[in-house]
């Protein structure tokens, strides 16, 4: 009897050891980025936006250290690809900060409000996020991604014809496919 318990005892660690071992060499496989999920839209933009040659160091002194997210972080381009991390960690909390720190050095660049939009939806602030969403869409009207963005968490929200108005402006403008694909499936699950 001893020895049987020995025995499951041993089975039951190296049954919980295995697994580990195998989720850790195919995590990476089960990951979904976030434009994978059905009904999500590719909102992240995998390159860091262009930041216009206007920042000041005085502008980058002010900022630096207006979050405890990341007090270290100065340069738009390094706080972009923090926020974009936290972003794809689901840490939309910090996210949302250091986005907010790139609208601060200037709020011409549409892709931190699509961002910045998306972030505050997934935080329960969608208004704040339609805010945001809209006032990128001011920036660039022909950017695509925002639209998609706009239309998605409209839709989210049940605003059925502000969702099916930007979906179709997503449809219709930029040269992006996949954006343009996601846009025309949202568009056809719509009511």
């Amino acid at each position: 009897m001893i020895r049987d318990t020995k025995f499951w005892a041993k089975m039951a660690v190296f049954q919980v050891l295995f697994g580990l071992a195998v989720f850790a060499v195919t995590r990476d496989h089960y990951r979904q980025d976030l434009a994978t999920i059905p009904g999500h839209p590719p909102t992240m933009n995998s390159t860091a936006p262009v930041w216009p040659d206007s920042i000041s160091e005085s502008n980058i002194a002010r900022l630096t250290g207006s979050t405890a997210a990341e007090p270290s972080l100065q340069s738009p381009a390094d706080i972009s690809r923090r926020a974009d991390e936290f972003f794809s960690n689901k840490q939309y909390d910090k996210a949302a900060e250091l986005y907010e720190r790139l609208l601060a050095f200037g709020g011409d660049n549409a892709e931190v409000h699509n961002n910045l939009g998306l972030t505050l939806h997934y935080l329960g602030r969608s208004a704040e996020a339609l805010e945001r969403l809209n006032e990128g869409v001011v920036v660039d009207p022909d950017n695509q991604r925002i639209w998609l963005t706009l239309g998605f968490v409209n839709g989210q929200l049940g605003n059925t014809e502000q969702a099916r108005t930007a979906l179709t402006a997503a449809t219709q403008i930029g040269n992006d496919e996949s954006i343009r694909q996601s846009a025309m499936k949202m568009l056809e699950n719509l009511p």
